[in-house]
């Protein structure tokens, strides 16, 4: 084992959070920004990437947290550190409404790739990378499918995705097509590319998004039914405009204020 083994119970339904079990000097990766609480004797510490051993010496750590930054995320990462003499606990929640799922990357060949917003927490030891998509014309114009996020190691890692979560095994050879959105993570032995819809009526009138993600087995995909992005879409197209009707009781009205709304 090249990572460090931790115990994890995951709390909650709908807004869920993990909690990780730290043995002394065990210590857990997380996304800046993830932290929920933890116990007395964690030592928190910002690092750049992800501090693995193969970032050794200044130019690997500039050359992973460079990484980050292309996927969207922050330069640093986050270390929690168990410096006391029995176990402790920290606790890391997801962003938004959804599930947290705990993957064993011992347990798919150590490799899972996921979209650049899904990582919440690892091992450390589990080195966090990028993962191109290869048709790079494709990629820029296909949205969320360009540029993943790559998992490595054989340690627990834990990611989240939004609203319910279905996971499908594919066979080899089979094939599924999926909103490049609602892609939450495969494993390494998927092959997948990103699509154009076709058609100007379905792209112009069809509702949904001008790409596609065309995963091929085998392997296994998870998918998520609510993507943050369709959620924000739809809780902006609803809000009132600021000369509109405001009631003090209302839904609308309480999305106007969540918002950054002011009442006259």
């Amino acid at each position: 084992m090249n990572n460090h083994e931790i115990d994890y119970k995951l709390y909650g339904d709908d807004m869920q959070f993990v909690e990780v079990e730290l043995d002394p000097q065990e210590t857990v990766i997380a996304e800046a920004g993830s932290l929920m609480m933890m116990d007395d004797q964690i030592e928190m510490e910002t690092i750049f990437g992800d501090g693995t051993a193969s970032q050794g010496g200044i130019m690997g750590k500039l050359l992973g947290a460079g990484k980050r930054v292309i996927t969207g995320e922050s330069l640093f990462m986050t270390t929690f550190t168990n410096q006391g003499s029995g176990k402790k606990h920290v606790s890391f929640a997801s962003p938004y409404p959804g599930k947290i799922i705990p993957m064993d990357l011992s347990e798919i060949e150590g490799k899972l790739i996921c979209q650049k917003d899904a990582f919440l927490a690892a091992a450390k030891g589990v080195a966090v990378g990028v993962e191109f998509q290869r048709k790079v014309g494709a990629g820029f114009f296909g949205g969320e499918g360009f540029i993943m996020q790559k998992l490595e190691g054989d340690g627990m890692a834990f990611v989240h995705a939004g609203g319910t979560i279905h996971k499908k095994v594919l066979e080899p050879g089979e094939k599924l097509k999926v909103d490049t959105g609602c892609l939450v993570a495969m494993t390494g032995s998927v092959d997948y590319d990103i699509e154009y819809i076709g058609g100007i009526k379905t792209a112009l009138f069809g509702g949904e998004g001008l790409f596609f993600a065309t995963l091929s087995g085998p392997g296994t995909v998870w998918v998520q039914s609510l993507p943050f992005s369709r959620l924000a879409s739809r809780i902006f197209a609803a809000a009132p405009e600021r000369g509109g009707s405001k009631g003090e009781g209302s839904v609308a009205g309480g999305l106007f204020d969540l918002l950054g709304g002011d009442r006259k």
